[in-house]
C-alpha cells in the first residue's frame, strides 16, 4: 500500500501473535506500535478500516486496536461489517471522543475494551494481552474442532450409524436389533469407531459428538 505506514511483512507470513492498529492519527498509531513492539509482539499499522480491510488475516493469534472515529467507516460501523463477515479477531476500542451509548454498543458487539484517550500504557497492554488470549483459545478450540470432524469423516455410514447410538447411550444389543444385524457385528463396528474417533471413553466420544453440535437421536 504506497504511503501507508503498515509494515512492509506479509501479515499472513509469520505465526506469532499480531496487532492490528488502525487510528488515523500517524503519532498515536506509531506510539502505539512502539508499545506492543517493546513487549515483544508484532504489529501492523493502518490509517483506515479500508486499508485493514484489503489484507488477509494471518495464521495467528491477533487483535485489532481500533479508532472509533475513522475517516470513512468509523470503527463501530467497521465493527459490525467484520462480524457480518465472520471475521473474529478481538477488538479493543478507542477513543477521544466516546460517550457512555458508543462503549455499550461497542461492548454488546462483543468488543473486549473500550479505553478513552489518554489511557496509560498498561492499561492498553492488558486489553491487547486478555483479546490474544481469547483468540488463542478461539483457535485451538476451533483445531480440535477441525481434527475431530477429520476423524468423523473417516467412518463408515455403518460405524456412524452405530456412533449415534452410543452416544445415545444405547447397549450393543439395542444397537443390533435398531439396525437388524447381530450383536457381535454392532461390537465390530463400535470398536473400529472408538478407533477411529480416538475416543478412549465413551464419555469422550460423547464430548466429541457435543463439540461437533451433532444431535443425539431419541431412542
Amino acid at each position: 500500500m504506497t504511503g501507508s505506514s503498515r509494515s512492509q511483512r506479509d501479515p499472513a507470513a509469520a505465526p506469532e501473535h499480531v496487532v492490528f492498529i488502525v487510528d488515523d492519527d500517524v503519532a498515536m498509531r506509531e506510539t502505539l506500535g512502539s508499545l506492543f513492539r517493546s513487549v515483544g509482539l508484532r504489529v501492523e499499522l493502518f490509517g483506515s478500516a479500508r486499508e485493514f480491510a484489503q489484507i488477509k488475516m494471518p495464521n495467528a493469534a491477533s487483535c485489532l486496536v481500533l479508532d472509533i472515529r475513522l475517516p470513512g467507516v468509523s470503527g463501530l460501523d467497521f465493527q459490525a461489517e467484520l462480524a457480518e463477515a465472520g471475521i473474529r479477531v478481538p477488538i479493543i476500542f478507542m477513543t477521544g471522543h466516546g460517550d457512555i451509548p458508543m462503549s455499550v454498543q461497542a461492548m454488546k458487539a462483543g468488543a473486549i475494551d473500550f479505553l478513552a484517550k489518554p489511557f496509560r500504557d498498561q492499561e492498553m497492554l492488558d486489553a491487547v494481552a486478555r483479546a490474544l488470549d481469547r483468540d488463542q483459545k478461539r483457535r485451538d478450540s476451533e483445531m480440535a474442532i477441525a481434527e475431530i470432524q477429520v476423524r468423523l469423516d473417516s467412518l463408515t455410514s455403518r460405524e456412524r450409524e452405530v456412533m449415534a447410538f452410543v452416544v445415545e447411550g444405547l447397549m450393543n444389543k439395542q444397537a443390533a436389533a435398531k439396525l437388524g444385524v447381530s450383536e457381535i457385528t454392532v461390537k465390530v463396528h463400535r470398536a473400529n469407531m472408538m478407533r477411529k474417533m480416538r475416543a478412549r471413553s465413551v464419555v469422550d466420544l460423547v464430548g466429541m459428538a457435543d463439540a461437533l453440535g451433532i444431535r443425539r437421536p431419541k431412542a
